[in-house]
């Protein structure tokens, strides 16, 4: 039997082979929670099941087949994403509807096939809880994220209707806005540009804290949120992104501190 404060807890995790995904699986089972993880990557967790998440038929066979292996889904956190660069006409048609296929779409997928699994967990058990990985970007405009920006302005708004639509079910729903991540997906943007340590340093500078975000701060978040004992909290949007959103204040120099 496992033990932990979330002992006994069962858990579905999009898109958690690497990076946000992959802390947040990880934090789930270090606090006792039974986890499985979908994803298109098979091979990087021997919890995942595969899925492609723009197919309705992948997607409600892979979380059947999770939750059989499961016994029965409290929590499903919807992480999967992908991304994309350019201003408003950087990227034609066929970008705009892919992107928005799986951030958003994909999203709707899941959360459509597990609905019938949430809503038993919550009559039998009194709590369940879905978690959307959102971003900064739904609420602060970042240049060349067009795209992306707007499927996670998508996701923030489809995270308050869906809390406001599920009380009755006593589904909680919220949504984390992670600020810039030192993920594999970030690291990817970098290595591709021309310099890829300037641009880390611009990354961080945007940080009032100075610094990206990591994946086990974002994953802390995203199980505190699908806690049980979070049970008040529902329809939040909750940063995780250094006082990216709320704080205009420069960042400091690593070791400076306030004069006295």
């Amino acid at each position: 039997m496992s033990t932990g404060p979330l002992a006994g807890l069962a858990v579905l995790v999009t898109g958690g082979a690497s990076g946000i995904g992959a802390a947040t699986a990880d934090r789930f089972a270090a606090e006792g929670a039974r986890v499985v993880v979908l994803d298109r990557d098979t091979a990087a967790d021997h919890r995942t099941v595969r899925a492609d998440l723009s197919d309705d038929a992948s997607v409600r066979a892979a979380v059947e087949t999770a939750v059989g292996h499961l016994g029965a889904l409290d929590v499903l956190v919807n992480n999967a994403g992908v991304g994309a660069v350019g201003d408003v006409g950087a990227n034609d048609d066929e970008e705009w509807h892919r992107v928005y296929d799986v951030n958003v779409v994909g999203l709707v997928r899941t959360t459509r096939a597990a609905l019938p699994h949430l809503r038993r967990a919550a009559a039998e058990r009194g709590s369940a809880a879905v978690v959307n990985t959102c971003s900064i970007a739904a609420w602060t405009g970042l240049p060349q994220r067009a795209l992306y920006s707007a499927t996670k302005g998508a996701v923030q708004a489809l995270t308050l209707a869906m809390a406001a639509d599920h009380l009755a079910d006593g589904i909680r729903v919220n949504c984390v806005n992670p600020g810039t991540a030192d993920t594999p997906w970030v690291q990817r943007l970098l290595d591709a540009s021309a310099d890829p340590a300037a641009e880390r340093a611009a990354l961080q500078a945007r940080q009032p804290t100075g610094r990206l975000v990591s994946a086990e701060e974002v994953a802390h978040a995203i199980v505190h949120l699908a806690d049980p004992r979070s049970g008040a909290t529902t329809g939040t949007v909750l940063a995780v992104d250094g006082g990216m959103h709320g704080l205009r204040v420069p960042a400091r120099p690593p070791g400076e501190g306030t004069s006295s």
